[in-house]
């Protein structure tokens, strides 16, 4: 996943797998726990600069809405 966008983009899939049944319950919550886990390491980083007073500039949350 290059941002965000792609992110939920694929989870969206996932989603759609897991009501068609062509993916198991624990494989969709291990790959949403992943998800969680690169959400909260960007979280962390824009907490590090807010106490820092900067104004970083993350790729991951850095997109354009299509």
């Amino acid at each position: 996943m290059k941002n965000v966008n792609e992110l939920r983009e694929h989870l969206s899939n996932i989603f759609q797998q897991l009501q068609n049944k062509s993916i198991s319950t624990n494989e969709a919550a291990e790959l949403a726990n992943l998800a969680g886990k690169m959400i909260a390491s960007a979280k962390v980083q824009i907490e590090y600069y807010s106490l820092r007073k900067e104004s970083p500039v993350i790729n991951f949350l850095k997109s354009e809405d299509k």
